[in-house]
């Protein structure tokens, strides 16, 4: 019997707000966020990259609108992308270079036009994640230490009182490479503002824990699992993961989890929809919405706190007669129509579903022997349920007795509409296998829900 999960897209309304719950913290248990009054956040990202440079008023408003219709709680942004930066409107980030004390003199420039983004995204119920200078600007010293502290003076000053902010620092960077100046900068906004929470984008196929996990100015960790496939090194030599891992997102989590200090983490930059594997080679296959379905399950049920999702044409906000970057022919605003971008919130949904504080991953609850790679299901249980993901929709063998109660309900849950599929009461054991009684392949994914039976975490809300 197939059934509608009971948890639909949110609409927000007023008064319905996340920040209505009070301000993000990092929960008790040190692996999740939540708001000041215990209410769960999850983080579901997407990629807004050019948001600032690249949408006039009414883009941005629509782009935003689609954003909160389809689940996304935090847009990613460059605050800047070049020192000076140039917006949709030809105003310039820097004016005066790093002194700001008469920006607001100008009439409609480039910050007000960011403040504008602000705000319509507070509209939506969306956060704003401010990268505050991609990282190449810095590397390439277009921000010096005390520029760093005119900047971070500036940045927090504006929006501090703003409810919406989730300040990024770096930007496809590694943290050894200027790390006065980031640490200037961060220091600085946190000086002034210490209402919002802050980590750091790194490079790809890297981890911020790697560098900042022990920084009092660092709330939470974020990895950049990056565009590359197995074995896809492209010969350079700028990360360390293992040879043939590059796609297991799900390790990032369990490195920082094996930390003596942990910190909520989460993907902010994994595989990008319609972006080449690999980013450079454009006659390579493109990452699809299969791929970005995986990596979300793979690293919430591996513990993460949220996701950020990414699309090549939503990033660079592409338009007909500009030129794309990394290969891009699709314009923007047919994007939003792409299955990956709608299917993310389907994780949110279940996640916020179940009890969300004790959940732990725990691939002890997987019985017998599984492959590697697209093989590897991951799995996640609290104290009376059991997640499990399968990418290739495999049957998947559970040890019940992992969580409580004599009896134990289970579903199959669709990642790409979020339909449930009843399989009915099993008495609990160690060995439990679950079929979808379809074949099975790379891209065929489904999620095994397992409940107490005396539960009623599934029923609508």
């Amino acid at each position: 019997m197939l059934l509608l999960c009971g948890v639909s897209v949110l609409r927000v309304v007023a008064g319905d707000k996340p920040w209505s719950h009070g301000n993000l913290q990092v929960s008790d248990n040190q692996r999740y966020l939540q708001h000041a009054d215990g209410t769960p956040f999850f983080w579901l990202g997407e990629t807004g990259w050019l948001l600032p440079e690249n949408l006039n008023r009414d883009e941005a408003a629509y782009y935003l609108s689609k954003c909160s219709q389809n689940g996304y709680n935090v847009v990613q942004v460059q605050t800047i992308n070049d020192v000076p930066a140039y917006n949709i409107y030809g105003q310039s980030s820097h004016p005066n270079g790093y002194d700001f004390s008469a920006i607001d003199q100008q009439g409609y420039g480039y910050w007000q036009h960011m403040d504008y983004i602000i705000k319509t995204a507070e509209k939506n119920g969306i956060y704003i994640g401010m990268v505050c200078i991609w990282g190449g600007l810095v590397k390439g010293g277009l921000m010096s230490v005390d520029e760093a502290r005119q900047y971070g003076t500036f940045l927090a000053n504006r929006y501090k009182d703003a409810p919406n902010i989730v300040w990024i620092i770096g930007g496809d960077i590694q943290g050894y490479v200027k790390t006065e100046e980031w640490e200037t900068l961060a220091r600085t906004i946190r000086s002034i503002d210490k209402n919002h929470l802050m980590t750091f984008h790194p490079r790809g196929r890297t981890c911020s824990a790697t560098w900042f996990n022990d920084a009092e100015w660092e709330d939470f960790n974020m990895f950049q699992s990056g565009h590359r496939r197995y074995g896809q090194r492209n010969g350079d030599g700028d990360y360390t993961i293992a040879e043939d891992t590059e796609e297991d997102n799900w390790r990032y989590v369990e490195t920082a989890f094996a930390l003596k200090h942990i910190k909520p983490i989460l993907d902010g930059e994994p595989s990008y929809e319609r972006i080449p594997q690999g980013l450079h080679d454009f006659s390579q296959p493109q990452w699809t919405a299969a791929d970005c379905r995986r990596y979300a399950w793979w690293s919430v049920l591996a513990g993460s706190c949220g996701h950020t999702y990414g699309n090549n044409a939503l990033m660079q906000f592409y338009k007909p007669g500009t030129i794309g970057a990394y290969g891009c022919t699709t314009p923007w605003y047919e994007a939003i129509h792409d299955p990956g971008y709608q299917q993310m919130h389907f994780v949110k949904d279940l996640m916020l579903k179940l009890p969300y504080f004790d959940r732990v991953p725990d691939q002890s609850v997987l019985v017998g022997t599984y492959g590697e790679r697209y093989e590897r299901p991951v799995a996640s249980r609290g104290k009376d349920y059991i997640v499990a993901y399968s990418y290739t929709g495999a049957p998947l063998t559970i040890d019940l007795t992992k969580i409580s109660g004599a009896k134990k309900h289970a579903w199959w849950y669709s990642p790409v509409d979020g339909t449930l599929t009843d399989l009915g009461e099993f008495k609990s054991s160690k060995s439990q296998t679950f079929q979808t009684g379809m074949s099975y392949g790379a891209g065929r994914d489904n999620v095994l829900v397992i409940i107490d039976a005396a539960k009623d975490y599934l029923k609508a809300r």
